[in-house]
């Protein structure tokens, strides 16, 4: 059986274990909480250059055209076509 002394020793260590538990409990939120306003920050950024893409897409003219593009030079296509 333990003694006094021996739990007294198990009872320090597993408060000092708790205590550096709960150190790295609270360094991890806020952590966290970095990490969360980045990725707001990053959600926000997001839908700022959505938006500024649909603006530069509805200036677009509508019916126009796209030109056909030639193959470029020493392709397979070209290749196989001689």
């Amino acid at each position: 059986m333990a003694t006094i002394e021996e739990l007294a020793e198990r009872v320090e260590r597993l408060l000092l274990r708790h205590q550096e538990l709960q150190r790295t409990h609270a360094l991890t939120l806020e952590q966290l909480a970095g990490v969360n306003a980045e990725r707001d920050s990053l959600r926000s950024r997001l839908a700022a250059a959505r938006q500024r893409v649909e603006a530069l897409l509805d200036r677009l003219p509508a019916n126009e055209a796209v030109p056909e593009r030639e193959p470029a030079a020493g392709s397979d296509t070209e290749k196989t076509a001689k």
